[in-house]
Order: C-alpha cells, then sequence, then structure tokens
C-alpha cells in the first residue's frame, strides 16, 4: 500500500512541476496576411493541411525603416505544409514543424542576421522536419504564410 502511495504522489505532484505548461500558451492560427500583431510567446499552427512539400530556400531580410527582420522559408509547391511551431522568447527560440515536407538539396547558406544566430534542422522522417531558429536576443514575432509560391513568413523585432 505505501508503494502505492508514493507511486501516487510521484505521478500526479511531482512530475507536473518539471512538465512544460502548454496549456498556458496562447495557441494561433496562421492567416495569409501581414496583420502587425507581435508575439513573444505561444503556439502556432496553419490547421490541418495535406499538401506535401519541399523546403527549397530560406533567406532573410532586415528592414531599418519597419524594425524588423523579415524570415521567409520558401517551398516548391503553391501553398505551404501543414506547419506547426512554438515561440519562446525566454529561450531565445523559436521552433517549427513542417510535415508532409522534404529538404531541399540545395538550401544555401543563411548568411549574417540580426536576429537570428543559428538554424538547426532535424529531419524526423522521410517526410518531417523541425527546425529550431536560436535567436540572439529576445524577441517578438509574427508568423503568416502567403500563396503561389507557398511561403512560411516569420517577421522579428526585439
Amino acid at each position: 500500500m505505501k508503494k502505492f502511495i508514493a507511486i501516487l504522489i510521484t505521478t500526479f505532484i511531482f512530475q507536473p512541476l518539471f512538465a512544460q505548461d502548454l496549456l498556458s500558451e496562447r495557441i494561433r492560427k496562421l492567416t495569409g496576411r501581414k496583420k502587425s500583431i507581435y508575439f513573444d510567446k505561444g503556439i502556432f499552427h496553419n490547421g490541418s493541411t495535406s499538401s506535401s512539400s519541399k523546403l527549397v530556400k530560406i533567406r532573410h531580410n532586415y528592414s531599418k525603416k519597419n524594425g524588423y527582420e523579415r524570415i521567409v522559408l520558401d517551398f516548391e509547391t503553391n501553398s505551404i505544409p501543414r506547419v506547426y511551431g512554438h515561440i519562446s522568447s525566454s529561450e531565445k527560440k523559436i521552433y517549427l514543424d513542417l510535415f508532409n515536407t522534404k529538404l531541399g538539396k540545395k538550401l544555401d547558406s543563411f548568411g549574417n542576421s540580426k536576429f537570428i544566430e543559428t538554424i538547426n534542422f532535424f529531419p524526423i522522417d522521410h517526410d518531417k522536419v523541425s527546425l529550431e531558429l536560436q535567436t540572439k536576443l529576445k524577441v517578438n514575432a509574427e508568423v503568416f504564410y502567403l500563396k503561389s509560391p507557398g511561403r512560411l513568413i516569420i517577421d522579428i523585432r526585439s
């Protein structure tokens, strides 16, 4: 009986203390236009789309006039694949999961960025890719997509 009580205490009291609390995160659905609403934490997705694609290019441009750096993920299809992401300014990271997506063979060097330190790719399966964008400082971001061709846009500002 004492072992059973110890297991219950460990499972329901101590384990949640070390788990990430995603229930407190705001969940946003991506739109196909810029709204100029920036956030520093939260989850985002574009719904359930079944289109498969290939990530062919990642590019960026800093606009001093607008005060943000635009990161663009270019896909070979007219729409973006299913996207699930998380922004954590406290960790200085933006996480992206791209479903039904393959990496292009010629992803060029990203170059110097005002806000992005590194981009790490994690091919999870033959058609799933995770990206981790490590930022240089705590940032706010706006995420949206464009069609024809499919592009995922991340505007970052400090």
